[in-house]
């Protein structure tokens, strides 16, 4: 009998609403475990999406209704993941001040993903901030029957 492997790379909107981040980190938790991903990883992939999410849901000035998508692909050899929101405006990393409660997730994705890059979307509105994230070396994901 033939086996089937999952598919290995996955996409969710969700509504631009606070309670969408906490259900992303969720999902790509979920997802990641499933892939087989390495758990250290997994949670550093987890964090950076929760900030480009929170990023997303905070500051881009759209118009109600608009979604956010996120999208995480897996390779032989890393971890890509990809917050999509309609927002036109490229981000750019801030020097956030010691005492400042924000300012530091496009600061921390850019000290932890082996890869990141924002570009304005091709078709269509807005903007896909991306990062990567390599697998250790030997390590590959096991296929899922």
């Amino acid at each position: 009998m033939p086996t089937t492997a999952a598919p290995k790379d996955i996409e969710w909107r969700l509504p631009r609403h606070a309670r969408s981040v906490g259900r992303a980190r969720t999902f790509l938790r979920e997802q990641a475990a499933s892939w087989k991903v390495p758990d250290e990883v997994a949670e550093t992939a987890v964090l950076l999406l929760s900030e480009l999410m929170t990023n997303a849901y905070r500051h881009a000035k759209v118009s109600p209704g608009r979604e956010i998508w996120a999208r995480c692909a897996l390779t032989d050899d890393r971890l890509r993941v990809w917050v999509t929101d309609a927002d036109g405006t490229l981000p750019a990393t801030r020097h956030a001040a010691p005492d400042d409660e924000s300012g530091r997730g496009l600061a921390l994705v850019a000290v932890l993903a082996d890869d990141w890059g924002a570009a304005l979307r091709e078709k269509g509105v807005g903007k896909t901030v991306w990062f990567e994230l390599r697998l250790p070396d030997g390590v590959r994901p096991a296929a899922v029957p």
